[in-house]
């Protein structure tokens, strides 16, 4: 967490993971390029570009939009999903290249604006086989643009947590005009079947995980609780770990029980930075510590420790014979309720 808002805040492993992403995307390229003229020596350097920038892209949308479940998954994960926007960018700077080397390669040559000549060259948009695919992997592009361009945390201050999620979450519908993108000009060009591959592949696995990661937040979301006089009955004190929390959905929202130095405390679950699971993180220094980027806040009042002000809801809880039971009615964000001894 900082207090100020800076172009780009490098810390140690983010240098670290920068080099490795800029040296990955570097290895890639110069391997995609070797095999290309060792197999097809009459390439010319603009597909060349357009076709290894763009198979690049494509490989790194994957692996972005596969790191959120896998963090669900496995905590192992968390260290990328907290560097994920660096990420994105460079992602976003890839598909650049591919869309600005096709540009100029397919539109830029004649006597019209370029982005006219993409829009109008083919109108051909009641076709299928014959749609104008070019199309659409502009809009992509024009959303990743969006995404990148307010990737800083000063657009998530500003814009909202709720609202900037909402926007980020376009990646869906980007990667849905990519896959429509390069499927339809499989069938109007002549297109390595490895990018296809890539397609397939990528879906598959991202689909997969991210149903795994649904049913596992479905079995949470399903749990069953006995009431006792207004108050939930949530689980046994021991399966909560220490210093750790465990989740329940009350009332529909999901609430994180956490179990520290002799006492039990509940909050709401999202964190309000990028709604983060705040169950899934650990007590830190006496504060929750969110897994995904590392905001924290004090469980016995849900507020983050001066001078950061975020607040998320708090509830009441109740200790008998080792059992743990919940007021289902939360507390406004920030207020302070008497954790519960064991």
């Amino acid at each position: 967490m900082g207090l100020n808002y800076q172009l780009v805040l490098w810390n140690k492993h983010k240098k670290t993971y920068d080099k490795i992403i800029a040296a990955g995307m570097l290895l890639y390229i110069i391997l995609f390029a070797a095999t290309t003229l060792i197999f097809n020596s009459e390439t010319s350097i603009e597909t060349l570009v357009i076709r290894a920038f763009g198979s690049l892209a494509i490989i790194m949308l994957h692996i972005i939009l596969v790191i959120g479940p896998l963090a669900r998954l496995n905590t192992n994960f968390l260290p990328i999903l907290y560097n994920r926007r660096h990420l994105g960018v460079s992602m976003f700077i890839a598909a650049l290249i591919h869309g600005g080397f096709s540009m100029f390669q397919f539109h830029a040559l004649g006597d019209v604006n370029p982005i006219y000549s993409l829009f109008t060259s083919n109108m051909d948009y009641g076709s299928l086989t014959n749609f104008p695919f070019q199309v659409l992997g502009f809009f992509a592009l024009l959303i990743l643009f969006i995404m990148a361009s307010t990737s800083h945390d000063f657009f998530l201050g500003n814009l909202s947590a709720k609202v900037w999620k909402r926007l980020h979450m376009m990646v869906y519908l980007a990667y849905v005009l990519i896959i429509a993108h390069v499927f339809l000009g499989a069938f109007q060009q002549e297109t390595s079947p490895f990018t296809i591959g890539i397609m397939v592949i990528g879906f598959i696995v991202v689909a997969s995980l991210h149903l795994t990661t649904a049913f596992k937040e479905r079995k949470i979301d399903n749990t069953k609780t006995e009431e006792k006089n207004g108050w939930l009955k949530v689980c046994h004190i021991s399966e909560i770990e220490e210093d750790r929390a465990k989740i329940f959905t009350v009332e529909n929202e999901r609430v994180a029980i956490f179990k520290y130095n002799g006492k039990l405390s509940a909050i709401h679950n999202v964190c309000k930075h990028q709604g983060g699971p705040l169950g899934e993180g650990k007590i830190i220094d006496g504060c929750i510590t969110c897994p995904w980027h590392g905001y924290q806040y004090l469980p016995s009042n849900g507020q983050s420790p001066p001078p950061f002000t975020e607040k998320v809801a708090t509830y009441e809880l109740m200790l008998e014979d080792k059992t743990v039971y919940i007021n289902p009615k939360a507390f406004d964000e920030g207020t302070e309720v008497k954790p519960c001894n064991y």
